[in-house]
């Protein structure tokens, strides 16, 4: 039933595999390894699927070995996750001496029949399983058993004290009625309305040693509410003395009376200089029209200079030496500090973020029972940063898979081991698999003669015109021309706000002496088929020699389904080089329902046989989270693709790359 089994160790020797001549599966372990093992993913259990096949794996942290299992994905064999455990016991066991010695030269050719032995033990305990009848649940595996005395004890509280209230409403009720009957004759005369608006406010009645008001206090408080609404009601009649409370009326109450404007009337001079919307009209502050006053500004003449050359990357804020010594200061030897120092740091009333586990474990050998405390802190404090909660989750799933069966040192605690291992972590998923080098890319398509082309999705509100913006001006000032796609046919203003952003660029950069100008926009208005408006900016951008074509699109939400198809089709049809999603870094749970279904639409959604799905990811708004910056943690995860840009503020240089190590600093901080 099994196709395919090996073990290899963490660095690629493969120590035993069956059947040992077949190199059919070597693209999906190889899959496996990328998008499981190197990602982080590998605590969850779930089976890893590549084309038709299904994947399971066993890690041995000990001696770093990873055992994996493949067979179709068609099968629902239940026996796996056994066959998992024993076979990695059974060749712990037999082979122990080599592996602790590292003395792999003398092969393991022996283990064929142990092999045969454990499955073959395997597939009879499931088919006895699978004919044995259901049993019941005992007492102890149900709810019921788990629900302790105090809950019952509470539970019962509960009822006793609505019997005690429903018995006491009577004899209140009463006394409401007796004081409404005497409030009447007590309440003082209506008082003035300017009086009446400011009623006397009595102390806060004390209460009873029971926490109840006693009869006394009620009645009084009933009198004085009693008195109010009399007051409101005196309020509401005119005051001979009001002040008039609008401008049109006079100190003596007589309105003024207005111009009456009738339609069709001569307009003033002042009333034509306000409906004036010519051209050469001056519309600045200062009287100057937004190109001169763009050209003129030498903040952006400065920002050119600035702009050159690949982004900079996030500065890494510095760690107070308090701060970072509150976690391992007790414990933690000076090896172990500088290990962790990326992720040192922290306060908390607790003396750091693992205040509360400083004991020491020696040299002993780590299981889930010491790992879930510190687990349980570290996927609060995740989720805490804005790390989505299921995203959360699996990351301390998977650092207890790489931990678990590990020996730490005498000078090592749980919460510096654990730290160690989501900071590998957290570095390891930020870490692109590939890198988009959008400058080299551009270079290599105007070589072939076409332009480099660039679509920008994502839902409402993001930033996606203001970051395709800052987009334009850094490849601008890099020396590529630039073409803006207006594909935003759907929301009004989206081809003026890109105007906008065009014309300040052109002033920035004016034409060269041939009269070609480093960006241009194209837009056919609105609703056209967003596609048809890609497909002819593109064909515009080869005739005219644009080196790239930035592609904006409208805002959707991920459920919109005719808006993700238009999407899809955009994509499809226009083939583009680059798909970047746009997302904000204030989004938290939200990023792996948007990426998911993103992804999903264009995939399900698109005409060709192999889909163009998400690329990269563009990061918005990040200098509005201070501290929590755990987006970024939840989009690369859910994706498995890099952030290319981060945008910090509200200029066209306030465009950065990702720095992993100053994200993972803020995070576990």
């Amino acid at each position: 039933m099994l196709d395919f089994f090996t073990i290899f160790s963490r660095g690629g020797l493969v120590l035993w595999c069956f059947p040992s001549t077949s190199t059919l599966f070597t693209s999906s372990v190889n899959a496996l390894i990328r998008s499981v093992l190197l990602q982080e993913r590998g605590g969850g259990g779930d089976a890893f699927c590549h084309e038709s096949l299904a994947l399971r794996h066993r890690l041995d942290n000990e001696y770093e070995l990873v055992f994996v299992v493949c067979y179709q994905k068609v099968l629902q064999l239940n026996y796996v996750d056994k066959f998992l455990d024993d076979i990695h016991r059974e060749f712990r066991d037999k082979y122990k001496n080599e592996l602790t010695s590292g003395q792999f030269a003398a092969g393991f050719d022996d283990f064929q029949s142990v092999y045969a032995q454990v499955l073959q033990a395997s597939e009879s305990a499931a088919r006895a399983n699978a004919k044995r009848p259901k049993e019941m649940r005992t007492y102890v595996e149900s709810e019921k058993s788990k629900k302790t005395v105090s809950s019952m004890i509470v539970g019962a509280e509960q009822p006793a004290a609505a019997s005690s209230a429903t018995k006491s409403a009577p004899g209140a009720k009463s006394a409401k009625n007796g004081a409404s009957a005497k409030a009447p004759a007590k309440a003082k005369p209506a008082a003035p309305a300017a009086e009446s608006k400011k009623p006397t406010e009595a102390p806060p009645a004390a209460a009873g040693s029971n926490g109840q008001l006693d009869e006394e206090t009620r009645l009084r408080n009933l009198e004085r509410l009693a008195a109010k609404k009399l007051g409101g009601k005196a309020s509401k009649q005119p005051s001979p003395t009001a002040v008039p409370s609008t401008g049109s009326e006079t100190g003596s109450g007589k309105r003024v009376k207005q111009k009456t404007v009738w339609a069709g009337s001569k307009l003033s001079r002042a009333e034509m200089e306000a409906l004036d919307r010519s051209d050469d009209k001056p519309t600045g502050p200062n009287g100057a029209s937004d190109a001169g006053e763009a050209a003129a500004d030498p903040a952006l003449i400065k920002q050119k200079r600035d702009m050159i050359g690949d982004l900079k990357e996030l500065s890494v804020q510095p760690v107070d030496s308090a701060d970072a010594g509150d976690d391992d200061s007790d414990s933690d030897g000076a090896a172990d500090a500088g290990n962790a120092a990326p992720a040192a740091g922290g306060k908390s009333g607790g003396g750091g973020l693992f205040g509360m586990f400083r004991g020491l474990v020696g040299s002993k050998t780590l299981n889930r029972e010491d790992l879930a405390p510190v687990l349980d802190k570290m996927r609060d404090h995740l989720v805490a940063k804005n790390v989505a909660a299921e995203i959360a989750g699996k990351l301390c799933d998977s650092v207890a898979a790489r931990l678990e069966g590990r020996t730490v040192g005498a000078f090592s605690t749980v919460a510096s081991t654990v730290r160690s291992a989501m900071t590998d972590a957290c570095l390891q998923i930020l870490s692109p698999r590939r890198r988009v080098d959008i400058l080299r890319d551009a270079l290599d398509a105007k070589a072939r003669g076409r332009p480099y082309s660039i679509v920008m999705c994502g839902v409402n509100g993001v930033g996606k015109s203001t970051n395709l913006a800052k987009i334009a001006f850094w490849l601008i000032a890099n020396g590529c021309r630039v073409l803006i796609a207006a594909c935003d046919t759907f929301r009004s203003g989206a081809v003026e706000q890109l105007r906008t952003h065009v014309r300040r660029l052109a002033a920035a950069y004016p034409p060269e002496s041939d009269g070609s100008s480093y960006v241009e926009l194209y837009e056919k208005g609105y609703g056209k088929d967003p596609a048809g408006v890609a497909m002819e900016a593109l064909r515009y951008a080869s005739t005219k020699r644009f080196n790239v074509c930035l592609i904006d699109t409208a805002g959707r939400m991920q459920d919109n389904e005719p808006l993700m198809r238009a999407l899809a089709k955009l994509v499809s049809v226009n083939e583009p080089d680059l798909v970047l999603f746009v997302g904000e870094a204030l989004v938290g749970n939200e990023a792996v329902d948007q990426l998911v279904k993103f992804n999903q639409s264009l995939a399900d959604m698109s005409q060709s046989e192999q889909p163009h799905t998400i690329d990269g990811i563009v990061l918005t708004k990040f200098d509005t989270v201070d501290d929590q910056v755990g987006a970024a943690i939840s989009m690369t995860y859910i994706t498995g693709q890099p952030i290319v840009f981060v945008g910090t503020g509200q200029t066209y240089t306030d465009l950065k790359a990702l720095s992993a190590s100053a994200v993972v600093n803020t995070l576990l901080r």
